[in-house]
């Protein structure tokens, strides 16, 4: 499938950070806010389970990336720059509704907050503008 302009949201650019991971998910978009990264989709087949609908697994993994690139944001915005990542110590995702192919799906952390050693950040995911799942992570700094 190719996007055009149309099919991607004003502000959101090709996504900056790939991996073996979510290279079946591409294409991928996001903005960078300050203090945030927003992820966001436009939900194809191989996005969704066998009735069509976005798959969980999907939502949880692009929150923990939305959230952990967030948490990076944020620390960087600390001027806590020389660190050398994060990962994640937990994740929590309460799914509230659907979403089917077509709909463009978003991950915005909105609650970033950040320690010595460990991020702590919460997010929504959105549906064409309607929330289908909240979650939470927490990140241990890598020092």
């Amino acid at each position: 499938m190719t996007m055009t302009a149309e099919d991607v949201p004003a502000g959101f650019g090709r996504h900056f950070r790939t991996s073996p991971f979510t290279d079946p998910w591409e294409p991928l978009f996001s903005r960078r806010e300050s203090r945030k990264v927003v992820i966001g989709v436009r939900l194809r087949k191989e996005h969704c389970n066998s009735r069509g609908l976005v798959h969980g697994g999907l939502i949880a993994s692009l929150a923990d990336n939305a959230m952990g690139l967030s948490a990076g944001e944020a620390l960087k915005a600390e001027g806590r720059e020389n660190l050398k990542g994060l990962v994640t110590v937990s994740l929590a995702t309460d799914y509230m509704g659907s979403a089917r192919i077509g709909s463009w799906l978003d991950v915005d952390t909105h609650f970033v907050k950040t320690g010595g050693s460990l991020c702590f950040t919460d997010c929504l995911v959105l549906a064409d503008g309607e929330p289908v799942a909240r979650a939470s992570a927490s990140f241990k700094i890598l020092k």
